[in-house]
């Protein structure tokens, strides 16, 4: 494997070599086009042709300078990609994944990105559709619906996108209506019981207004089975799917020089996702064994791809996401018939998720589903955006104005279940066998320490938290390109950002936790029961702190009844500058250095620590001040961009070099998530994509990205000293940051009779091993894998209907999307596993 990487690396490099060896290549042979006497140059009619709005302004793919990667309507059709998630197959450095509910889906790019199981954290990645930005990656995990195409664009976009996008954007164009009326439909089946139905019709209303309308639902059984043990679960399979949709636009044109358009769009799902799966059984599973009189885990060894679960506990998820927007784009009188454009959107996104939070049969906790107050997140944007463009001979220019309101609600309760106080006493008896502890009756041991009756100690809902943040964000910002001469652009950007935040945290205990309180109270009692079980007075002594610890945790800490208001505000500038030199119609290449933003925020979880202070130490003092600052980066890039073969070939290359500081990174620690502001990270590597349309029957798309992550060698704190949690992560690859990713997709269409075309797509993507956790525990460690999709089918000349047959991840690929510990199970790891092989048919018919 080593051998493969280093000659992939210098067949990478060389790519790299010969496209910035192009320039002279085609200086030979095609001469300057500003001879008066020199031929016309070949008009594009190709993949050249290739039209995007990456600098919000429509240009041709292979003048713009940002190393980005273009899905259109029918490559993403081909590969089976409806949402988010299933982009990734066709972007070389995207990872997408999910963890405890599809309403947690985070991106990252070039190995950059924010773990999403904690709203408190926006997106390092940005994810726009139809100009609006998606207050979190989650809220835009639906249905994509009739698109145009799928722009993502690699690094800081921070001037024209605006915060939140220090790692790249994802820019998702949905099909404009028509005034030629077309519509189509679509039935798809498939293993699982999977059942889809879709249509789409456009059609006008008048000569000055037409109007589209998109619906969709989509079906799947789990592909996990699960073991309930006692219950009171009953659904005995998980990670299905249960999606509706919907798209209206309306477009008016009032005028010549004015164009309108409303969209509203509604979409939800009622699922129960998502469980995971055992990796590595521990110690642990034993006790909770013995808890259920059963298997309340995996058997040893663990089989994680059986698709078996075990979950005692619901983890049913609601979530609706809808919203309405208006653009509207005037061509004004003035400054050279400059455009003036309005985009105005109002969003809601509501998430009720219940779950088993250890993943085992026995009752040890979980959150509930369906009551109020149960946990839940919900996030209301108010956006606006005003921007006028326009051009002369030798600058085009940007200017405007942005404006995000955001309310966001969350609750969070976790019950302690019937068998919780049991499987902790346990814990604390069998881990102190070492030092004497009698080890009869484990489970009674943390009512002897209170001195409460058994089953009283730990029970109920000892956690019902609720977070409200309102968030302002006001920003200006310009762009301009000066058109130097006619082979050298230069560009600028500027953007400043003023961006406040209040968050109002209210932590109730309504159980009273009073086995913590009665430890508290009577620290004695714990040393007595210690001293009882046969533990030498002097050790008893020291291990007072370890059984209050384990007895005080986040959801039963008595302390942790409060109130706290937190607030910042940050004034950031941000921007950007370019320079671009076009040796001829066919090759360009760019030279940009940029300064990208993320916004800080708090954590909206509860934080403990030893000191009472966010600084990663161990103990049972509440943390009032959860923030944590925005996150920098300056970002260096040199890129080319080549056509060969009259447009039929795009070749394009740029090394990147981003450099982060107070880097974000949310970490699951086995009881809780932790915010680690990180004074430096660094991604630097080569992004290379190439598109060819070999013939008119064979299309070919390939990105390959070498990527090193790294987190700085000196983070302070004695967390990452020696012997601390995170020790190893100084100066390591960034978890979940892939060294090789790797895509191809050919498609292959050919009469197959005077009528009849055949049409064959094969896509893949090959992701390097990785480590998938900031402790880099060698469970935690993912190897290399490679997922492949395919589709063959039938249509007729006119393209009115096909048949097709389909298989995502055709050769059954064994993958963790994400793998971590076990929630207060030492020994213990589990993982959200990839999706199994699914299989397919697909029938579709057009309204011409």
């Amino acid at each position: 494997m080593a051998a493969y990487n280093v000659v992939r690396k210098r067949l990478t490099l060389s790519i790299f070599a010969v496209l910035f060896a192009a320039p002279s290549a085609f200086a030979q042979q095609a001469p300057a086009t500003n001879d008066p006497k020199a031929p016309e140059p070949k008009k594009v009619t190709t993949l050249a042709g290739m039209v995007v709005t990456a600098q919000k302004r429509e240009q041709a793919m292979q003048t713009v300078p940002i190393t980005m990667t273009v899905a259109t309507k029918q490559l993403l059709q081909d590969a089976d990609v409806r949402d988010i998630k299933a982009l990734q197959i066709l972007v070389p450095s995207m990872y997408a994944y999910s963890t405890g509910s599809e309403g947690l889906t985070s991106i990252r790019l070039r190995g950059i990105g924010t773990v999403g199981d904690n709203p408190g954290l926006e997106s390092s990645v940005g994810t726009v559709i139809d100009g609006v930005p998606r207050a979190r990656t989650g809220a835009a995990f639906d249905d994509l619906g009739e698109l145009e195409r799928v722009e993502v664009l690699y690094g800081p976009q921070g001037t024209l996108f605006g915060q939140n996008t220090s790692a790249g954007v994802v820019n998702i164009v949905t099909a404009q209506p028509s005034f030629h009326a077309h519509g189509d439909t679509e039935l798809t089946v498939g293993n699982y019981g999977a059942l889809d139905l879709g249509a789409y019709y456009t059609a006008p209303i008048t000569d000055k207004a037409a109007f589209s309308i998109y619906a969709s639902n989509r079906t799947r059984d789990g592909f996990y089975d699960v073991e309930t043990g006692p219950g009171p679960r009953t659904e005995n399979t998980d990670s299905n799917l249960d999606v509706h949709s919907l798209r209206g636009k309306l477009l008016l044109l009032p005028t010549k020089n004015v164009d309108i358009t409303i969209i509203g769009d509604y979409s939800s799902r009622d699922e129960h996702c998502c469980t995971a799966a055992t990796t590595v059984r521990g110690p642990t599973a034993n006790i909770l064994d013995a808890l259920v009189g059963g298997s309340a885990v995996s058997a040893n060894p663990a089989d994680p791809y059986a698709y078996v679960a075990y979950s005692n506990r619901d983890d049913r998820e609601q979530i609706i996401d809808d919203g309405v927007s208006v653009e509207v784009n005037w061509t004004t009188p003035w400054l050279n018939n400059a455009t003036l454009t309005s985009i105005t959107s109002k969003r809601e996104w509501t998430a009720e998720e219940g779950g088993d939070l250890e993943f085992t049969t026995a009752d040890i906790f979980d959150r509930p589903f369906g009551q109020p107050g149960d946990s839940s997140v919900s996030i209301n944007p108010l956006t606006e955006e005003l921007r006028l463009a326009g051009n002369t001979d030798k600058f085009d220019w940007t200017v405007g104005y942005f404006l995000d309101n955001e309310d966001l609600v969350r609750h969070d309760l976790i019950n302690m279940g019937s068998d919780y106080e049991a499987y902790m006493s346990s814990l604390l008896v069998y881990g102190f066998k070492p030092y004497g502890m009698n080890t009869a009756n484990p489970a009674t041991f943390i009512s002897q320490a209170t001195g409460l009756p058994y089953g009283t100690s730990l029970s109920g809902v000892g956690m019902a938290d609720m977070y409200k943040q309102t968030a302002n964000s006001n920003a200006v910002f310009g762009n301009v390109t000066f058109h130097a001469t006619d082979a050298l652009d230069l560009t600028a950007g500027l953007r400043y950002t003023d961006e406040s935040k209040q968050l109002d945290s209210v932590y109730t205990n309504p159980n009273g936790d009073a086995g913590c309180a009665a430890m508290l109270r009577n620290p004695t009692q714990v040393y007595e029961a210690l001293v009882g079980r046969g533990v030498h007075g002097a050790i008893a002594a020291k291990l007072i702190p370890t059984v209050i610890g384990d007895t005080c945790l986040a959801w039963s800490d008595a302390l942790d009844a409060r109130t706290t208001h937190q607030s910042l505000n940050e004034k950031e500038w941000s921007g950007t500058l370019k320079g671009v030199y076009t040796f001829n119609s066919n090759v360009m290449t760019y030279l940009t250095g940029s300064r990208g933003y993320k916004a800080g925020g708090f954590n909206m979880d509860r934080v403990q620590s030893d000191t009472g202070l966010n600084d990663q130490t161990i103990g049972i003092l509440p943390v009032n001040n959860t923030s944590f600052v925005g996150e920098f980066v300056n970002s260096y890039e040199l890129g080319t961009k080549t056509t060969w073969l009259d447009g039929s070939l795009l070749a394009n290359a740029a090394l990147f070099d981003e450099q982060f500081t107070n880097y974000q990174l949310n970490e699951f620690v086995g009881t809780g998530y932790t915010v680690l502001s990180l004074p430096k990270a660094t991604s630097q590597g080569v992004d290379t994509n190439v598109m060819w349309q070999a013939t008119k029957d064979w299309l070919l798309q390939a990105g390959v990205t070498y990527n090193d992550v790294r987190v700085g060698k000196n983070i302070p704190g004695a967390a990452f000293e020696p012997g601390g949690v995170f020790a190893l992560l100084p100066g390591a690859r960034m978890p979940l940051a892939s060294l090789w990713s790797d895509t191809a997709s050919v498609t292959y269409e050919h009469p197959l009779t005077a009528s009849l075309l055949g049409r064959f797509n094969i896509s893949a993507k090959y992701e390097s091993g990785v480590n998938q956790g900031a402790t880099y525990a060698p469970e935690l460690y993912q190897g290399g894998y490679t997922v492949v999709n395919a589709r063959v089918g039938i249509t007729p000349n006119n393209k009115q209907w096909s048949v097709e047959l389909w298989s995502d991840n055709l050769t059954g690929a064994r993958y963790a999307q994400v793998k971590f510990a076990g929630v207060i199970q030492t020994g213990t790891w589990n993982a959200f596993l990839g999706a199994p092989r699914t299989y397919g048919a697909t029938l579709r018919y057009n309204f011409l």
